[in-house]
């Protein structure tokens, strides 16, 4: 993006994956983005209400697109819909063996950086730290000794101490990409448009896209954009709707966790021959790639290839793994943050390109 005076101007970006495939973007769960209920029942929703709601709206559009029927059918996303993605794509595997309407030529699912158990994620996330040379060997040793590797629940006050010494220690860090500043005024959901615009001159983005400085600004800058009326008119959304656009939302919804783990929807997609792709911006450590390579392990799935680079230009974009029988491909992107297309998106467009295309990374 672009920021002058007004509405900050879009940058084109060749690097988009709807060059490879056609895609449907959802806001979900409903009150999210520029989704909205026109109940208050309606606006209540859960994990387990969103796969359902998702799955309706999959089935209404394709009957309202009939020509899409045939295109192979990939159920993709990254973050909190880790809980979600394998979950909705089990029940459209579920809707085709029982025969219903539409039938969906589905062929698999991707996920980047996925939440899916709360013991893998969060215990990931201690070895990461010390991996990255963030905490030192002894408060690592000592947290390892205490807690014997489960952090996520605390078993003794030995461990608990262990713990809140290593959050005192990194409680500054930007959780999701390590290397980045942690700034509040940007990525705060709360953040006044006045205040955007003070970000905003002090960057001195007037005259350079925001992510040549700062490259998680734009985020500030998407406020300005997508609450501006004529932009709103542009995109469909309905006046009276929704009141302030958000980019993080969680203040106002009403959301319950109701799935706490998909390591066993995994296990049964794998069994059925889905294909798959997980992949990890390796300098986030809200969901680290420790956590996720060990849920991966879990599944206890022979390997096809062993771990190598894959490379973008003759540069090292990452490292990868695939799995034998059972489609499934893994890999990290180097440098990259929790939402790694963001953050590497010439390297994120050469994965997707090549896995979809049913190349080998």
């Amino acid at each position: 993006m672009y920021y002058r005076d007004g509405i900050p101007k879009l940058i084109y970006r060749p690097e988009t994956w709807t060059k490879m495939s056609n895609i449907i973007f959802v806001d979900s769960p409903v009150g999210t983005g520029f989704s909205y209920a026109a109940t208050d029942e309606g606006s209540r929703s859960s994990d387990t209400k969103a796969v359902k709601h998702l799955l309706i709206f999959l089935k209404k559009w394709l009957l309202d697109h009939p020509q899409y029927l045939r295109n192979p059918l990939y159920i993709g996303g990254s973050s909190y819909s880790g809980m979600i993605i394998p979950v909705l794509t089990l029940a459209i595997d579920e809707s085709n063996y029982l025969g219903q309407k539409p039938h969906f030529n589905l062929k698999g699912y991707i996920i980047g950086n996925p939440s899916t158990d709360k013991q893998f994620d969060e215990d990931g996330k201690i070895p990461f730290f010390h991996g990255m040379g963030l905490i030192s060997d002894e408060l690592y040793e000592h947290a390892k000794e205490t807690c014997r590797g489960k952090y996520s629940s605390p078993s003794n006050a030995h461990c608990e101490q262990s713990i809140q010494a290593i959050n005192n220690c990194t409680k500054d860090i930007n959780i999701f990409h390590i290397l980045e500043p942690s700034c509040e005024e940007i990525f705060s959901p709360r953040i006044r448009n006045t205040a955007v615009k003070d970000v905003m001159s002090r960057l001195v983005l007037e005259s350079a896209p925001a992510d040549d400085d700062f490259p998680r600004a734009s985020y500030a800058l998407l406020k300005l954009w997508a609450n501006d009326e004529t932009v709103r008119k542009s995109l469909g959304v309905r006046k009276g709707t929704i009141g302030d656009w958000k980019r993080c939302n969680d203040e106002s919804l009403h959301y319950i966790k109701d799935i706490p783990s998909t390591v066993e929807y995994h296990s049964m997609l794998m069994k059925k021959g889905y294909r798959a792709m997980i992949y990890s911006g390796d300098h986030d450590a809200g969901f680290p790639f420790i956590g996720t390579q060990e849920w991966i392990r879990f599944l206890n799935i022979s390997v096809a290839e062993e771990w190598r680079p894959w490379y973008v230009a003759g540069q090292v974009a990452g490292f990868t793994r695939s799995y034998a029988s059972n489609n499934l491909t893994y890999a990290t992107v180097k440098g990259a943050g929790h939402t790694a297309p963001e953050y590497k998106p010439k390297e994120c467009f050469q994965m997707f390109a090549r896995w979809i295309s049913g190349n080998s990374l």
